[in-house]
């Protein structure tokens, strides 16, 4: 049945949609430890954006387990197919000319590479937020590493599973050393130069 289905397209098509929203759409994926700052991060920078007029998202870890991704268990297959979902549906964003940002451990190159060819290669943008697991267990308040450590939480990233650092991101942050608005406001400006018409 499958091979019957044919996308079809309309009259209005992304250029479009960028023009009449002043900027280009793209993928801004944060990978990075629990705890590193991918989430705050990202919601401070869409914030200055969305000031600005931008039609941006932030696709959040957390928030997708509860709704599209609440199916999936955290065994290595259900998060590669987590990843996989997040990115089938920030394409649809992009298309529409929307500023995503999706903040996700996303431990595994593989799935990170997976989503640059879902999304485009011209249209993924790779962000490190890069922090010791030492601090990341200190910023720590829900005490998930704790219960990892214990043996009460299988499968952590960064403690019983582990995180393949990016090897060449497209901009790194190191949240250990540089605080929150110095982090933003880097971020505020890579994404402002990569968006523009």
């Amino acid at each position: 049945m499958k091979k019957y289905i044919q996308p079809h397209r309309g009259d209005v098509d992304r250029g479009h949609r960028e023009e009449s929203n002043g900027h280009k759409g793209g993928v801004f994926w944060f990978t990075g430890l629990s705890g590193s700052g991918k989430s705050t991060i990202a919601h401070a920078v869409e914030k200055k954006l969305f000031d600005l007029g931008k039609r941006v998202y932030v696709f959040d870890g957390d928030n997708v387990r509860h709704g599209l991704c609440g199916d999936l268990s955290f065994s290595p297959e259900a998060r590669a197919e987590n990843i996989r979902r997040i990115a089938e549906v920030t394409r649809l964003f992009v298309d529409n000319g929307i500023i995503c940002m999706c903040a996700f451990i996303s431990p595994m190159r593989a799935d990170r590479e997976r989503v640059k060819d879902i999304v485009g290669e011209s249209d993924f943008h790779e962000v490190y937020i890069s922090c010791p697991v030492s601090v990341c267990e200190e910023r720590d308040v829900k005490g998930y590493y704790k219960l990892a450590r214990e043996g009460k939480i299988k499968n952590y990233t960064g403690i019983s599973a582990p995180y393949e650092e990016p090897t060449r991101p497209n901009i790194a942050i190191h949240s250990d050393r540089q605080d929150v608005d110095e982090s933003v406001q880097l971020l505020f400006e890579y994404i402002l130069k990569q968006t523009k018409l």
